[in-house]
């Protein structure tokens, strides 16, 4: 041992095996992240369903969805968009979060099996049913693979160039210093951070943890840190976002922060919990601390996530009020916004998830011309008074901003869907991607109805003495209360994807069709009755009628789309 010490480390290869094998692990993380989120394919539809249920589906969903996706971060970004559109709320958000840490500590379980022996074989069987496979699941399952095998063929590459550093006093020197909870809690914070992957830091622990020079409560601190690290860069990255992606992040950041807190204290009785259940070997001294380690860590990373799920599950609507006390909503908005511009362009690298995330967004721009269409019939129903033109004007403006948000997020929109066709895509996503480029154009030409063919009318009734009629007004009134309900039922169509509301969006359209026809007559009919009002405000009248009209084409023309999207995949 004496002679091993002092033996002159060749530091060119060291480093080279080193970082060659860094390079490696890293890159083999990426193509099995890959493999297993294309493979997910149309399982990721299913997702928003079980997102809307209770906190603990929230949790099982999370957990799942982070395990196949192989991102907490992805995992947020959807939250932070479906919260945007209005499809859950904060507090069924933070049940997800919980799920989500759980999800992302499935990776470090594989990497403990430490099946570096049978890297290559895994790296040839991942090859060939990427190149051979006659289905694109099995290509995916095949670059999955092939990815797992890359990743342990790297952790070979460092742990065998990492050997010469166990009789090495300064590196053993460094090891031993970690075992200061604060020092592990702070290099494991910043390593994170700056990888922007608590998966791949924790592997690293592992190949370092396989020299064998430290128990696993000298690793634990490290841990903790790559778990404070990992919801640090998600709270960076919302900086720029909107109030609810940093809700989200700060609820990332207590969940994590609390629970190292209830745990930095207790570290000594959290080792020993976790190595008696974890798996014992036979060998004895370094060997079997270096042995025994991989699998300890792994467990530790897991058991301290399920540990915090279950602790603070039951407590989300306590940490969801704090979270609103942190960053209240701003006072005084008259509408709120969709945050329709706030998808990350990371996220078209996943064609499922990208998917999901634009229907998500969707929901929130039909949502947004609900309140559009709603807001343009007040002032057209009112009786005349200075009131009402008051009113009326500040509607005005409102319905012109939310015209400019939904224009803006059409923009977006059909750039990021664009960028995600650019993506490997199975053919139900590309014929997807298709129909969602014409329905978020098709949302644009409703808000462009109702400023362009509503609004002129309310200023223009204004400028008149007369109102319409009442049975002119009631008729009105309810052939616009049937187009609303057309407009929700095509909301549930993209927040529940239920094909199902678009087929009775469908059936629908020919009775009021009809009905439309029959105000139509009947309000000619008061016109050769020569009733004043109608006379005074037939254009009006008429004009209304028409964009009520229009917008229910539009509406009828977006579930067509999805319901022929629909038989095509079947």
């Amino acid at each position: 041992m004496e002679q091993a010490a002092t033996t002159p480390l060749a530091w060119g290869f060291l480093l080279a095996g080193l970082f060659g094998g860094l390079v490696f692990f890293l890159y083999g993380m990426w193509r099995m992240s890959e493999g297993l989120k294309h493979s997910a394919g149309s399982g990721m539809r299913k997702v928003v369903a079980l997102l809307t249920n209770n906190r603990f589906t929230g949790l099982l969903t999370g957990a799942l969805v982070t395990a196949v996706i192989q991102s907490s971060s992805a995992t947020t970004v959807m939250l932070i968009s479906f919260v945007r559109a209005g499809l859950i709320t904060l507090k069924q958000s933070l049940g997800v979060i919980l799920g989500a840490d759980i999800g992302t500590t499935f990776t470090a379980q594989l990497i403990a099996f430490e099946l570096t022996d049978y890297a290559l074989i895994l790296v040839i069987a991942g090859f060939f049913l990427m190149f051979y496979g006659k289905r694109n699941t099995l290509k995916h399952i095949g670059e999955a693979i092939f990815g797992f095998g890359i990743l342990f063929y790297g952790m070979k590459l460092m742990s065998d160039s990492m050997d010469p550093l166990r009789s090495y006093p300064p590196f053993l020197s460094i090891l031993h210093s970690l075992e200061n909870p604060f020092l592990g809690l702070l290099a494991g914070t910043l390593f994170t951070a700056l990888m922007q992957s608590s998966s791949a830091f924790i592997g690293i622990i592992i190949v370092l943890s396989q020299q064998g020079a430290l128990s696993l409560e000298a690793w634990v601190p490290l841990i903790l840190g790559a778990n404070i690290g990992t919801c640090v860069t998600a709270a960076l990255a919302s900086f720029s976002s909107g109030r609810e992606a940093k809700r989200v992040a700060l609820g990332h950041v207590l969940f994590k922060m609390a629970g190292v807190l209830l745990l930095v204290f207790w570290i000594p009785a959290f080792s020993d919990l976790v190595v008696s259940i974890s798996p014992v070997s036979d060998l004895y001294g370094t060997e079997k601390v270096a042995a025994e380690t991989p699998r300890q860590i792994a467990n530790a990373h897991s058991l301290f996530n399920i540990g915090i799920a279950l602790v603070f599950l039951p407590f989300t609507g306590l940490f969801n009020r704090l979270i609103l006390k942190i960053l209240p909503g701003r006072e005084g908005a008259v509408i709120s916004g969709t945050g329709l511009t706030g998808i990350d362009k990371k996220s078209a690298g996943t064609p499922s998830l990208a998917l999901a995330l634009t229907r998500a967004e969707i929901a929130g721009m039909i949502k947004m011309v609900e309140e559009m269409f709603a807001k343009a019939i007040q002032p057209l129903l009112e009786e005349k008074s200075p009131m009402a033109m008051s009113s009326g004007s500040v509607i005005i403006r409102e319905i012109e901003w939310m015209e400019k948000k939904i224009d803006q997020a059409q923009e977006n929109l059909t750039r990021f869907l664009l960028d995600v066709n650019k993506h490997t895509l199975t053919g139900r996503q590309s014929a997807e991607i298709f129909t969602l480029l014409s329905t978020v154009k098709s949302v644009e030409n409703i808000s462009d109805v109702i400023k362009k063919n509503m609004l002129p009318v309310i200023a223009r009734k204004q400028q008149i003495d007369l109102d319409f009629s009442h049975e002119g007004k009631e008729d009105l009134k309810a052939y616009h209360i049937k187009v609303s309900k057309q407009l929700m039922r095509l909301r549930s169509v993209f927040e529940e994807k239920s094909f199902e509301k678009a087929r009775k969006i469908l059936y629908k359209q020919f009775k009021y069709l009809e009905m439309e026809e029959d105000f139509g007559m009947k309000h000619l009919k008061r016109l050769t009755e020569m009733q004043e009002k109608s006379i005074a405000t037939h254009e009006l009248h008429t004009d209304i009628l028409e964009a009520l009209k229009l917008v229910h084409q539009y509406t009828v023309q977006i579930a067509r789309g999805m319901i022929n999207m629909s038989s095509a995949e079947q």
